[in-house]
């Protein structure tokens, strides 16, 4: 069977195309030949599953290896501490018997099956640190303990009970032996879990998983990691692409967020190549066929978008975080002790980008703000005009972006031109994407350029049909201020080889003069419309 691009379950290097992770693997062999128990947190889709299982696979070489998952465990399995460890004993004993773990010796499998058989109530931790110890003294090689979805426990007492029964045998390990290595590995790091079952502070303070090592292996897709990805692709499909283009086109969008990068790529492939206006592979692996994917991927349900709309609305303060850096252009100091921020980067929300929190990427960003967006479309005025006026704005299959900025100067001085200050700071850049997004609905992409963004600044880029359109929205500071945006813009406008740009100003001043004009910077153009 031919590889394909996999975005359902784990990969394999046999039957999917997927970026190299033997270097990943090594750098987490060697905390596990450290004797080192860690966890592996990353957010929903980010290849876990798939490291797990190259790592099991790896370590099997040199060590009994029981990996074992908590996914699928009904609520009866967390009810009671005789009920829990019957469980964890039976999944113990399914992976020596299924020839997942070896080297363990023949006595300590029949206890395993005596207890998992049992209708006793009397299994308790201390049997089973008792029945660990057995284990791991008898085995032929050191024993190692891999937890995949640790978060189906997340709710549940009994698994911080388990927790401290394995870090008390991790502290008397010199004196009794236990596991050699224990990984677990889920979205949520295990003081989080512990914040979402205790309520007393003081409790919350003091983790089970507190002699849990740091796990600082980067799982993002670098993008020459991509490109020889996509080098092998080429090997067998010979499409003639441009691998290091869509290589970095790839990394720019999504960070090398795993799924988003296999997702992307599993689009052009299959949906993109061989439709009218991309008939064959060569024309889909272009720059227009993977803004097409884009779009596709937005305007498509996937379980990943669906889990991070969901965290927004369990969690009202990661929300209020989220709109502050995208409509507000806040720039908010990364501190991981702060809970907020420290939930919306175990979910990968957000990263730390030289000490300041921003969005984890361009993909996630655009999400955030079509959610947001569709929560004020319905009754907002800008948005309605958006809806009538859009169909003047194409001429010739292109967006006449001039028209767009002129109609938006039009509609927002007769709705909001005697707005204040602080109006126009905290709804100016959601007013015009509101604006915009009718327009570009269906055919174009848009995504805003954190690297400029701030309380004072946003560039939206738009992509339509191949162009783009380079838009800095900006609050008005006066006039010094604003010739240092021009030069900025045009600055910027070199960087992306584009020759015009557009520049939209709020002004709050009562006395400003609205209007449109053209202005000149060096070889570059910039219509500026004021408001």
């Amino acid at each position: 069977m031919a590889r394909y691009f996999n975005t359902e379950g784990p990969c394999y290097p046999d039957e999917h195309y997927m970026v190299n992770l033997d270097p990943r693997i090594r750098q987490i062999q060697k905390l596990v030949d450290n004797r080192k128990y860690f966890s592996i947190n990353r957010g929903r889709q980010y290849g876990k599953t798939t490291t797990l299982d190259r790592l099991s696979e790896q370590l099997r070489k040199s060590y009994s290896v029981f990996y074992i998952s908590f996914e699928g465990l009904s609520e009866e399995s967390y009810r009671s501490e005789s009920a829990f460890c019957k469980i964890f004993s039976g999944l113990l004993f399914d992976a020596i018997a299924y020839g997942e773990t070896d080297g363990i010796a023949d006595s300590a499998r029949d206890a395993l099956e005596n207890i998992r058989q049992s209708d006793t109530t009397a299994v308790n931790f201390p049997a089973i640190s008792n029945l660990i110890s057995n284990i791991c003294k008898t085995a032929d090689k050191p024993v190692v303990l891999l937890i995949d979805e640790v978060d189906q426990a997340g709710n549940q007492e009994i698994f911080l009970s388990f927790l401290g029964m394995l870090r008390n045998k991790y502290l008397k390990m010199r004196q009794r032996p236990t596991f050699h290595s224990v990984i677990l590995a889920g979205v949520y790091d295990i003081r989080n879990l512990k914040l979402k079952i205790r309520s007393d502070k003081e409790h919350q303070k003091n983790s089970p998983w507190n002699i849990a090592a740091e796990f600082d292996v980067s799982m993002s897709f670098q993008s020459l990691e991509i490109q020889e990805m996509l080098t092998e692709y080429e090997q067998d499909r010979h499409t003639g692409m441009n691998t290091a283009l869509i290589a970095d086109l790839l990394y720019a969008y999504t960070s090398g967020y795993p799924y988003l990068v296999s997702r992307i790529c599993k689009l052009i492939d299959e949906k993109i190549a061989g439709t009218p206006n991309f008939p064959n592979p060569s024309s889909a692996w272009t720059k227009e066929g993977f803004l097409e994917a884009v779009k596709i991927l937005f305007y498509t349900k996937n379980p990943l978008f669906g889990s991070l709309i969901n965290k927004l609305i369990d969690y009202p303060e990661l929300k209020e975080i989220v709109q502050a850096i995208l409509f507000k252009g806040y720039r908010i100091s990364y501190n991981p002790e702060n809970t907020v921020i420290d939930i919306a980067s175990m979910f990968g929300f957000v990263k730390n980008e030289q000490g300041t929190l921003v969005i984890a990427n361009r993909i996630f960003e655009t999400c955030f703000y079509n959610y947001f967006l569709s929560e004020k479309e319905v009754g907002n005025q800008l948005f309605t005009e958006g809806n009538i006026d859009k169909n003047q704005f194409i001429k010739n299959g292109f967006l006449d972006m001039d028209l767009v900025l002129k109609k938006f100067m039009t509609h927002w001085n007769d709705l909001y031109s005697s707005a204040d200050e602080k109006f126009i700071e905290e709804n100016g850049r959601k007013f015009f994407l509101l604006y915009l997004k009718p327009i570009i609905n269906g055919t174009g992409n848009y995504y805003i350029e954190s690297r400029t963004r701030d309380n004072g600044r946003t560039d939206v880029i738009v992509d339509y049909r191949g162009v783009q359109y380079i838009i800095e929205i900006k609050i008005w500071r006066g006039n010094e201020y604003n010739k240092r945006g021009e030069a900025q813009l045009a600055d910027y406008l070199d960087a992306y080889h584009v020759q015009k740009g557009y520049l939209l100003s709020f002004n709050f001043n009562k006395h400003k003069i609205p209007g449109a004009k053209e202005i000149i910077c060096g070889d570059r153009v910039i219509l500026e419309v004021v408001v």
